[in-house]
């Protein structure tokens, strides 16, 4: 919706409601809503509120307008592209339940292109053939490329090396969809085979959360997700020919009781391991002697890849980790697609985050101070001594 020369977003959206509300006929076969100024342009469904209403700034994925540029000429050519905008309808449109009724979300630019940039690279970790580049794009589809952020990428990665990489998109910017478009990318593509996607989190909460934006997303995904409840649960649903998107939590990727090794649970090449939060419990490659009973183990992420061994890897994180011991990109790959929080807080996408130093002052009585030191020595058994030192310190 253009309003005239007094027009503004806010006022451009007013009418469409009202628009709405007098001839719904108009809208029955509506694919997406756009708001503009003129200058400012926002797009979104038809159930979305005028604070969902992003901005689309790119037209074929190479690169992103600065903010402040025209914004209606950007979007027009960026959705309206016949072939993206096919694309945008069958790979990228959600139908959920909400308390206020059924809502249509549609994916936002950064993930749009992430999706594709992520699907060309799983094609190369997984040594099956590229994917076919679209009109303009380079490989598939480039939305935020890391070299604009001096990060190195994966184009350079060999195939078949099981890396998928790393997209690393802040908090709040819709990652939960992010992985819903992409697995729905994956079990259409026939070079995959049906593949099998697992989605790892570590903590049941986020599992139940991720399960749920999934079991939304089932027709998109073109089945019903399942959710591996034990071990032995999960040993059941992997035991399979092909197919299924399955949930579960790092830490059933555990030995057995009395057991140092994780058994096999399916050799085939074409599963797809999603990891959520992937700077956290991705680790533990390097074996370390247990202090309680001096037996030699690994980390999760070790015994995952003992079970799979032949699954690809990606991650989606808001807060990439790289150190020497712990270090995000050596696990999965470098980065895929970069959406940082100064992109996302000038789309509208999340807020602005503020920083005030304060010092919170404890008063302790003495007599307490022993009961907390012999507490911490308790819980960072495990820790070296110079460790559990630092951290009563604090």
């Amino acid at each position: 919706m253009l309003g005239g020369g007094n027009a503004t977003l806010g006022g451009s959206h007013n009418q469409l409601q009202t628009y709405k509300a007098q001839i719904p006929s108009l809208f029955r076969t509506n694919a997406v809503l756009v708001t503009s100024d003129g200058i400012a342009a926002r797009v979104e469904s038809l159930t979305a509120d005028q604070e969902r209403f992003m901005p689309w700034r790119t037209t074929d994925g190479k690169a992103v307008a600065e903010k402040g540029q025209p914004e209606l000429s950007v979007l027009v050519e960026g959705v309206f592209d016949r072939q993206r905008f096919l694309e945008l309808l069958r790979d990228f449109t959600v139908f959920g339940e909400t308390g206020r009724g059924i809502a249509k979300i549609i994916a936002g630019y950064h993930q749009f292109h992430a999706v594709k940039r992520a699907v060309a690279s799983t094609l190369r970790a997984l040594s099956f053939k590229e994917a076919p580049a679209s009109s303009g794009n380079r490989g598939g589809g480039f939305a935020e490329d890391p070299a604009d952020f001096g990060l190195p990428g994966v184009t350079g990665y060999p195939r078949g090396d099981k890396r998928i990489g790393v997209i690393w998109h802040t908090q709040g910017s819709g990652k939960s969809l992010l992985m819903a478009f992409y697995a729905g990318q994956l079990v259409r593509h026939p070079d995959l085979e049906n593949p099998t996607i697992i989605v790892i989190t570590d903590r049941n909460d986020l599992d139940d959360q991720l399960f749920g934006t999934f079991a939304m997303c089932r027709d998109l995904i073109r089945q019903t997700p399942a959710q591996a409840e034990s071990c032995d649960d999960l040993k059941a649903v992997l035991n399979r020919a092909a197919g299924g998107v399955i949930f579960t939590t790092i830490q059933k990727f555990t030995p057995a009781a009395g057991e140092q090794t994780y058994p096999l649970l399916s050799a085939r090449r074409n599963i797809v391991v999603i990891a959520d939060e992937a700077h956290r419990s991705q680790y533990g490659f390097k074996a370390r002697i247990e202090q309680k009973t001096g037996a030699m183990a690994y980390g999760f992420s070790k015994y995952l890849r003992d079970g799979l061994p032949n699954a690809s890897f990606i991650g989606f994180t808001g807060t990439p980790i790289e150190k020497d011991d712990v270090n995000t990109p050596a696990v999965f790959g470098e980065y895929i697609d970069v959406y940082d929080i100064g992109r996302a807080v000038e789309d509208g996408a999340t807020v602005p985050i503020y920083y005030e130093s304060r010092l919170a002052r404890i008063e302790l009585p003495d007599e307490e101070k022993p009961k907390i030191d012999a507490e911490i020595e308790e819980l960072t058994e495990d820790e070296a001594t110079t460790e559990q030192e630092r951290i009563k310190r604090k």
